[in-house]
Protein backbone atom coordinates (compact mmCIF):
# COMPACT_ATOMS: atom_id res chain seq x y z
CA UNK A 1 0.00 0.00 0.00
CA UNK A 2 2.84 2.41 0.83
CA UNK A 3 4.37 1.76 -2.57
CA UNK A 4 1.12 2.46 -4.36
CA UNK A 5 0.68 5.65 -2.36
CA UNK A 6 4.14 6.79 -3.30
CA UNK A 7 3.46 6.06 -6.96
CA UNK A 8 0.26 8.09 -6.83
CA UNK A 9 2.11 11.01 -5.28
CA UNK A 10 4.27 11.27 -8.39
CA UNK A 11 3.12 13.28 -11.41
CA UNK A 12 1.82 11.54 -14.49
CA UNK A 13 4.51 9.78 -16.47
CA UNK A 14 3.62 12.10 -19.36
CA UNK A 15 4.75 15.13 -17.31
CA UNK A 16 8.51 15.79 -17.53
CA UNK A 17 10.14 16.27 -14.08
CA UNK A 18 11.14 19.86 -14.87
CA UNK A 19 7.56 20.76 -15.85
CA UNK A 20 6.26 19.07 -12.71
CA UNK A 21 8.67 21.11 -10.57
CA UNK A 22 7.47 24.35 -12.16
CA UNK A 23 3.85 23.33 -11.61
CA UNK A 24 4.47 22.68 -7.92
CA UNK A 25 6.40 25.94 -7.59
CA UNK A 26 3.46 27.81 -9.08
CA UNK A 27 1.17 26.28 -6.48
CA UNK A 28 3.52 27.59 -3.79
CA UNK A 29 3.46 31.05 -5.41
CA UNK A 30 -0.34 31.07 -5.54
CA UNK A 31 -0.52 30.13 -1.86
CA UNK A 32 2.00 32.78 -0.79
CA UNK A 33 0.51 35.41 -3.11
CA UNK A 34 -2.90 34.96 -1.51
CA UNK A 35 -1.61 36.86 1.51
CA UNK A 36 -0.98 40.15 -0.31
CA UNK A 37 -4.26 41.57 -1.53
CA UNK A 38 -4.37 45.21 -0.39
CA UNK A 39 -3.53 46.27 -3.95
CA UNK A 40 -5.46 45.35 -7.10
CA UNK A 41 -4.65 43.49 -9.16
CA UNK A 42 -2.84 41.70 -6.34
CA UNK A 43 0.13 39.29 -6.48
CA UNK A 44 -2.47 36.54 -6.01
CA UNK A 45 -4.14 37.50 -9.29
CA UNK A 46 -0.82 37.54 -11.15
CA UNK A 47 0.32 34.22 -9.65
CA UNK A 48 -3.03 32.57 -10.36
CA UNK A 49 -3.11 33.88 -13.93
CA UNK A 50 0.44 32.66 -14.65
CA UNK A 51 -0.35 29.30 -13.06
CA UNK A 52 -3.61 28.98 -14.98
CA UNK A 53 -1.89 29.68 -18.32
CA UNK A 54 1.01 27.34 -17.58
CA UNK A 55 -1.16 24.47 -16.39
CA UNK A 56 -3.48 24.74 -19.37
CA UNK A 57 -0.45 24.80 -21.67
CA UNK A 58 1.03 21.70 -20.03
CA UNK A 59 -2.25 19.81 -19.66
CA UNK A 60 -5.33 19.90 -17.44
CA UNK A 61 -8.17 17.40 -17.38
CA UNK A 62 -11.86 18.14 -16.88
CA UNK A 63 -13.29 15.17 -14.99
CA UNK A 64 -16.95 14.06 -14.89
CA UNK A 65 -16.99 14.58 -11.11
CA UNK A 66 -16.60 18.33 -11.73
CA UNK A 67 -19.73 18.65 -13.88
CA UNK A 68 -22.08 19.46 -10.93
CA UNK A 69 -19.52 22.01 -9.74
CA UNK A 70 -19.37 23.59 -13.19
CA UNK A 71 -23.16 23.73 -13.53
CA UNK A 72 -23.77 25.25 -10.09
CA UNK A 73 -21.01 27.83 -10.52
CA UNK A 74 -22.38 28.79 -13.93
CA UNK A 75 -25.97 29.09 -12.71
CA UNK A 76 -24.97 31.10 -9.64
CA UNK A 77 -23.10 33.63 -11.74
CA UNK A 78 -25.78 33.61 -14.40
CA UNK A 79 -28.23 34.66 -11.69
CA UNK A 80 -25.93 37.49 -10.63
CA UNK A 81 -25.53 38.64 -14.24
CA UNK A 82 -29.25 38.57 -15.03
CA UNK A 83 -30.13 40.54 -11.90
CA UNK A 84 -27.40 43.09 -12.65
CA UNK A 85 -28.33 43.54 -16.31
CA UNK A 86 -29.95 46.93 -15.73
CA UNK A 87 -27.08 48.08 -13.48
CA UNK A 88 -24.02 47.28 -15.58
CA UNK A 89 -23.41 50.90 -16.47
CA UNK A 90 -22.26 51.26 -12.87
CA UNK A 91 -18.54 50.41 -12.92
CA UNK A 92 -18.54 49.07 -9.35
CA UNK A 93 -21.30 46.59 -10.19
CA UNK A 94 -19.61 45.58 -13.43
CA UNK A 95 -16.42 44.89 -11.45
CA UNK A 96 -18.43 42.87 -8.92
CA UNK A 97 -19.89 40.67 -11.66
CA UNK A 98 -16.52 40.17 -13.37
CA UNK A 99 -14.93 39.31 -10.03
CA UNK A 100 -17.62 36.71 -9.37
CA UNK A 101 -17.01 35.04 -12.74
CA UNK A 102 -13.27 35.18 -12.08
CA UNK A 103 -13.71 33.48 -8.70
CA UNK A 104 -15.72 30.73 -10.39
CA UNK A 105 -12.86 30.17 -12.84
CA UNK A 106 -10.38 29.87 -9.97
CA UNK A 107 -12.56 27.22 -8.33
CA UNK A 108 -12.40 25.05 -11.45
CA UNK A 109 -8.68 25.77 -11.76
CA UNK A 110 -7.90 24.55 -8.24
CA UNK A 111 -10.19 21.54 -8.67
CA UNK A 112 -8.50 20.40 -11.88
CA UNK A 113 -4.94 21.17 -10.75
CA UNK A 114 -5.08 19.56 -7.31
CA UNK A 115 -6.88 16.46 -8.62
CA UNK A 116 -3.56 15.36 -10.17
CA UNK A 117 -0.18 14.94 -8.47
CA UNK A 118 -2.32 15.65 -5.43
CA UNK A 119 0.07 14.96 -2.56
CA UNK A 120 2.86 17.13 -3.95
CA UNK A 121 0.80 20.02 -5.32
CA UNK A 122 -1.27 20.20 -2.15
CA UNK A 123 1.90 20.18 -0.06
CA UNK A 124 3.41 23.08 -2.03
CA UNK A 125 0.17 25.04 -1.77
CA UNK A 126 0.19 24.37 1.99
CA UNK A 127 3.75 25.65 2.35
CA UNK A 128 2.99 28.76 0.34
CA UNK A 129 -0.08 29.52 2.45
CA UNK A 130 1.94 29.26 5.66
CA UNK A 131 4.65 31.60 4.34
CA UNK A 132 2.02 34.05 3.13
CA UNK A 133 0.18 33.90 6.46
CA UNK A 134 3.37 34.63 8.39
CA UNK A 135 4.06 37.65 6.16
CA UNK A 136 0.50 38.96 6.50
CA UNK A 137 0.43 38.36 10.29
CA UNK A 138 3.86 39.84 10.92
CA UNK A 139 2.87 42.92 8.90
CA UNK A 140 -0.27 43.37 10.96
CA UNK A 141 1.57 42.88 14.24
CA UNK A 142 4.34 45.29 13.20
CA UNK A 143 1.79 47.90 12.23
CA UNK A 144 -0.25 47.47 15.41
CA UNK A 145 2.78 47.94 17.69
CA UNK A 146 4.22 50.83 15.62
CA UNK A 147 7.30 48.79 14.71
CA UNK A 148 7.37 50.21 11.18
CA UNK A 149 7.53 53.97 10.51
CA UNK A 150 4.13 54.96 9.15
CA UNK A 151 3.04 51.33 9.37
CA UNK A 152 0.19 51.92 11.79
CA UNK A 153 -1.89 53.86 9.26
CA UNK A 154 -1.03 51.45 6.44
CA UNK A 155 -1.25 48.11 8.27
CA UNK A 156 -4.14 48.73 10.67
CA UNK A 157 -7.76 49.83 10.33
CA UNK A 158 -10.02 51.04 13.14
CA UNK A 159 -7.23 50.15 15.63
CA UNK A 160 -7.25 46.57 14.33
CA UNK A 161 -4.46 44.78 12.48
CA UNK A 162 -5.15 44.28 8.79
CA UNK A 163 -1.61 43.61 7.57
CA UNK A 164 -1.47 43.07 3.82
CA UNK A 165 -5.27 42.95 3.52
CA UNK A 166 -7.84 45.70 3.09
CA UNK A 167 -9.98 44.50 5.97
CA UNK A 168 -9.08 42.98 9.39
CA UNK A 169 -11.92 40.46 9.15
CA UNK A 170 -10.62 39.06 5.86
CA UNK A 171 -7.04 38.92 7.17
CA UNK A 172 -8.12 36.92 10.20
CA UNK A 173 -10.30 34.59 8.14
CA UNK A 174 -7.45 33.92 5.69
CA UNK A 175 -5.12 33.00 8.56
CA UNK A 176 -7.24 30.12 9.86
CA UNK A 177 -6.18 27.46 7.32
CA UNK A 178 -2.42 28.22 7.59
CA UNK A 179 -2.79 28.20 11.38
CA UNK A 180 -4.31 24.70 11.22
CA UNK A 181 -1.50 23.51 8.93
CA UNK A 182 1.10 24.84 11.39
CA UNK A 183 -0.73 23.34 14.36
CA UNK A 184 -0.67 19.91 12.71
CA UNK A 185 3.12 20.00 12.50
CA UNK A 186 3.47 21.25 16.08
CA UNK A 187 1.38 18.42 17.56
CA UNK A 188 2.85 15.61 15.46
CA UNK A 189 6.56 16.41 15.04
CA UNK A 190 9.42 16.68 17.58
CA UNK A 191 10.35 20.22 18.61
CA UNK A 192 13.61 20.19 16.64
CA UNK A 193 11.59 19.58 13.47
CA UNK A 194 8.61 21.75 14.35
CA UNK A 195 10.35 24.80 15.87
CA UNK A 196 9.76 26.92 12.75
CA UNK A 197 6.11 25.83 12.80
CA UNK A 198 5.84 26.85 16.47
CA UNK A 199 7.05 30.33 15.53
CA UNK A 200 4.71 30.43 12.53
CA UNK A 201 1.73 29.34 14.64
CA UNK A 202 2.52 31.93 17.30
CA UNK A 203 2.83 34.72 14.73
CA UNK A 204 -0.34 33.73 12.90
CA UNK A 205 -2.32 33.36 16.13
CA UNK A 206 -1.16 36.80 17.25
CA UNK A 207 -2.29 38.17 13.90
CA UNK A 208 -5.75 36.66 14.40
CA UNK A 209 -5.98 38.11 17.90
CA UNK A 210 -4.95 41.63 16.89
CA UNK A 211 -7.36 41.64 13.94
CA UNK A 212 -10.09 41.58 16.61
CA UNK A 213 -12.46 39.53 14.48
CA UNK A 214 -14.88 37.73 16.77
CA UNK A 215 -15.82 35.21 14.10
CA UNK A 216 -12.18 34.34 13.45
CA UNK A 217 -11.42 34.00 17.15
CA UNK A 218 -14.18 31.44 17.32
CA UNK A 219 -13.00 29.80 14.12
CA UNK A 220 -9.43 29.44 15.33
CA UNK A 221 -10.55 27.77 18.56
CA UNK A 222 -13.36 25.59 17.21
CA UNK A 223 -11.68 24.60 13.93
CA UNK A 224 -8.48 23.70 15.79
CA UNK A 225 -10.42 21.56 18.27
CA UNK A 226 -12.42 19.90 15.49
CA UNK A 227 -9.30 19.16 13.46
CA UNK A 228 -7.42 17.74 16.45
CA UNK A 229 -10.35 15.46 17.25
CA UNK A 230 -10.37 14.21 13.66
CA UNK A 231 -6.60 13.71 13.74
CA UNK A 232 -6.96 11.71 16.97
CA UNK A 233 -9.75 9.55 15.54
CA UNK A 234 -7.95 8.88 12.26
CA UNK A 235 -4.46 8.33 13.64
CA UNK A 236 -3.29 4.71 13.16
CA UNK A 237 -0.78 4.96 16.01
CA UNK A 238 -1.48 4.96 19.75
CA UNK A 239 1.78 6.81 20.33
CA UNK A 240 0.77 9.51 17.90
CA UNK A 241 -2.65 9.87 19.51
CA UNK A 242 -1.01 10.35 22.89
CA UNK A 243 1.31 12.99 21.43
CA UNK A 244 -1.62 14.83 19.85
CA UNK A 245 -3.39 15.01 23.22
CA UNK A 246 -0.25 16.05 25.11
CA UNK A 247 0.81 18.73 22.65
CA UNK A 248 -2.75 20.03 22.37
CA UNK A 249 -2.88 20.53 26.15
CA UNK A 250 0.51 22.28 26.11
CA UNK A 251 -0.63 24.51 23.24
CA UNK A 252 -3.80 25.50 25.12
CA UNK A 253 -1.83 26.34 28.28
CA UNK A 254 0.67 28.46 26.34
CA UNK A 255 -2.15 30.21 24.48
CA UNK A 256 -3.85 31.10 27.77
CA UNK A 257 -0.58 32.46 29.22
CA UNK A 258 0.00 34.52 26.07
CA UNK A 259 -3.54 35.87 26.21
CA UNK A 260 -3.14 36.93 29.85
CA UNK A 261 0.08 38.76 29.02
CA UNK A 262 -1.35 40.51 25.96
CA UNK A 263 -4.59 41.51 27.65
CA UNK A 264 -2.59 43.20 30.39
CA UNK A 265 -1.86 45.94 27.82
CA UNK A 266 -4.74 48.40 28.08
CA UNK A 267 -4.80 49.10 24.32
CA UNK A 268 -5.37 45.40 23.64
CA UNK A 269 -7.48 44.54 26.69
CA UNK A 270 -9.98 47.37 26.24
CA UNK A 271 -10.58 46.66 22.55
CA UNK A 272 -10.76 42.93 23.27
CA UNK A 273 -13.52 43.47 25.85
CA UNK A 274 -15.39 45.72 23.43
CA UNK A 275 -15.13 43.28 20.51
CA UNK A 276 -15.86 40.21 22.67
CA UNK A 277 -19.18 41.63 23.79
CA UNK A 278 -22.28 39.98 22.34
CA UNK A 279 -24.20 43.24 22.62
CA UNK A 280 -22.89 45.19 19.65
CA UNK A 281 -25.14 48.00 18.45
CA UNK A 282 -24.78 46.91 14.81
CA UNK A 283 -25.97 43.38 15.67
CA UNK A 284 -29.15 44.16 17.59
CA UNK A 285 -32.37 45.92 16.76
CA UNK A 286 -34.81 45.72 13.88
CA UNK A 287 -32.17 46.83 11.37
CA UNK A 288 -29.21 45.23 13.10
CA UNK A 289 -27.26 42.39 11.52
CA UNK A 290 -29.72 39.66 12.48
CA UNK A 291 -32.79 41.81 12.02
CA UNK A 292 -31.64 42.51 8.46
CA UNK A 293 -31.31 38.78 7.86
CA UNK A 294 -34.97 38.22 8.70
CA UNK A 295 -36.19 41.21 6.70
CA UNK A 296 -33.90 40.38 3.80
CA UNK A 297 -35.14 36.81 3.48
CA UNK A 298 -38.71 38.07 3.57
CA UNK A 299 -37.84 40.34 0.63
CA UNK A 300 -36.15 37.44 -1.16
CA UNK A 301 -39.36 35.39 -1.08
CA UNK A 302 -41.20 38.21 -2.81
CA UNK A 303 -38.55 39.09 -5.42
CA UNK A 304 -37.53 36.19 -7.73
CA UNK A 305 -35.02 38.44 -9.53
CA UNK A 306 -33.57 39.88 -6.36
CA UNK A 307 -32.41 43.49 -6.25
CA UNK A 308 -28.99 43.15 -7.87
CA UNK A 309 -25.42 43.28 -6.51
CA UNK A 310 -24.46 46.06 -4.10
CA UNK A 311 -28.06 47.26 -3.80
CA UNK A 312 -28.86 46.02 -0.29
CA UNK A 313 -27.67 49.21 1.40
CA UNK A 314 -30.29 51.17 -0.53
CA UNK A 315 -32.92 49.37 1.55
CA UNK A 316 -31.04 48.82 4.84
CA UNK A 317 -28.36 50.67 6.82
CA UNK A 318 -25.60 48.11 6.12
CA UNK A 319 -24.70 45.17 3.87
CA UNK A 320 -26.32 41.74 4.22
CA UNK A 321 -23.52 40.18 6.30
CA UNK A 322 -24.90 36.81 5.25
CA UNK A 323 -23.56 35.16 2.10
CA UNK A 324 -26.66 33.06 1.53
CA UNK A 325 -28.95 36.06 1.86
CA UNK A 326 -26.65 38.00 -0.44
CA UNK A 327 -26.95 35.26 -3.06
CA UNK A 328 -30.74 35.76 -3.05
CA UNK A 329 -30.49 39.54 -3.05
CA UNK A 330 -27.76 39.80 -5.70
CA UNK A 331 -28.77 36.91 -7.94
CA UNK A 332 -32.43 36.22 -7.29
CA UNK A 333 -33.78 32.74 -6.79
CA UNK A 334 -31.32 31.25 -9.30
CA UNK A 335 -28.22 32.22 -7.31
CA UNK A 336 -30.11 32.00 -4.03
CA UNK A 337 -30.75 28.29 -4.61
CA UNK A 338 -27.58 27.31 -6.47
CA UNK A 339 -25.01 28.93 -4.17
CA UNK A 340 -26.24 27.21 -0.97
CA UNK A 341 -26.70 23.97 -2.93
CA UNK A 342 -23.06 24.10 -4.02
CA UNK A 343 -21.76 24.92 -0.54
CA UNK A 344 -23.75 22.31 1.36
CA UNK A 345 -23.21 19.62 -1.27
CA UNK A 346 -19.49 20.21 -0.75
CA UNK A 347 -19.81 20.00 3.03
CA UNK A 348 -21.82 16.77 2.92
CA UNK A 349 -19.41 15.11 0.51
CA UNK A 350 -16.54 16.43 2.59
CA UNK A 351 -17.71 14.58 5.70
CA UNK A 352 -17.62 11.32 3.75
CA UNK A 353 -13.86 11.64 3.12
CA UNK A 354 -12.76 12.15 6.71
CA UNK A 355 -11.87 8.50 7.38
CA UNK A 356 -10.64 7.62 3.89
CA UNK A 357 -6.98 6.58 4.02
CA UNK A 358 -5.05 8.59 1.43
CA UNK A 359 -1.48 9.98 1.49
CA UNK A 360 -2.79 13.51 1.99
CA UNK A 361 -5.40 12.66 4.65
CA UNK A 362 -3.91 14.88 7.35
CA UNK A 363 -3.74 17.90 5.05
CA UNK A 364 -7.32 17.23 4.01
CA UNK A 365 -8.48 17.28 7.65
CA UNK A 366 -7.09 20.80 8.05
CA UNK A 367 -8.60 21.90 4.73
CA UNK A 368 -12.03 20.50 5.57
CA UNK A 369 -12.00 21.98 9.09
CA UNK A 370 -11.14 25.45 7.77
CA UNK A 371 -13.69 25.19 4.97
CA UNK A 372 -16.42 24.13 7.40
CA UNK A 373 -15.54 27.04 9.66
CA UNK A 374 -15.75 29.48 6.75
CA UNK A 375 -19.15 28.10 5.76
CA UNK A 376 -20.35 28.73 9.31
CA UNK A 377 -18.95 32.26 9.14
CA UNK A 378 -20.81 32.81 5.87
CA UNK A 379 -24.03 33.02 7.92
CA UNK A 380 -22.83 36.22 9.60
CA UNK A 381 -20.56 37.85 7.00
CA UNK A 382 -20.19 38.15 3.23
CA UNK A 383 -17.54 35.69 2.00
CA UNK A 384 -18.66 35.94 -1.64
CA UNK A 385 -15.41 37.49 -2.89
CA UNK A 386 -12.96 36.02 -0.39
CA UNK A 387 -10.24 34.49 -2.55
CA UNK A 388 -9.30 31.84 0.00
CA UNK A 389 -12.91 30.66 0.30
CA UNK A 390 -13.09 29.86 -3.41
CA UNK A 391 -9.61 28.32 -3.30
CA UNK A 392 -10.74 25.96 -0.53
CA UNK A 393 -13.94 25.15 -2.41
CA UNK A 394 -11.95 24.15 -5.50
CA UNK A 395 -9.50 22.17 -3.37
CA UNK A 396 -12.38 20.28 -1.76
CA UNK A 397 -13.70 19.19 -5.16
CA UNK A 398 -10.18 18.22 -6.16
CA UNK A 399 -10.10 15.90 -3.15
CA UNK A 400 -13.32 14.22 -4.30
CA UNK A 401 -11.73 13.42 -7.67
CA UNK A 402 -8.33 12.49 -6.25
CA UNK A 403 -9.73 10.08 -3.67
CA UNK A 404 -11.77 8.31 -6.34
CA UNK A 405 -8.69 7.98 -8.57
CA UNK A 406 -6.52 6.83 -5.67
CA UNK A 407 -8.99 4.14 -4.60
CA UNK A 408 -9.34 2.94 -8.18
CA UNK A 409 -5.56 2.68 -8.48
CA UNK A 410 -5.36 0.78 -5.19
CA UNK A 411 -7.98 -1.73 -6.34
CA UNK A 412 -6.25 -2.13 -9.69
CA UNK A 413 -2.90 -2.73 -7.93
CA UNK A 414 -4.39 -5.44 -5.71
CA UNK A 415 -5.90 -7.21 -8.74
CA UNK A 416 -2.47 -7.30 -10.40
Amino acid sequence: MASAAADYALPSSATPPRIASIQRGLMWAVGAGGAIVFIEPSPYEFATLVALIFFFATGLRMRPVFIPLLILLFLTNLGYTICAAYLLENQAIMNWILTSWYMAITVLFFAMVLAEDTANRLDYLRRGLIIGAVIASASGVAGYFHLVPGGYDLLTLYSRARGTFKDPNVLAAFLILPALFSLQIVVTEPLRKSFSSVLALGTISLGVLLAFSRASWGQLILCSAFMLILMYLTSPSTKERQRIVTMAIIAVVLAIVLMVVLLSFSSIGDLFKERASFHQTYDSGRFGRFGRHVLGFQMALEMPLGIGPLQFTKYFPEDTHNSFLNAFMSGGWIAGICFPALVFMTVIRGFKLIFVRVPWQRTYLALFSAFLGTVAEAFIIDVDHWRHFWMMLGAMWAMFAAVHAYQYKQQHARMI
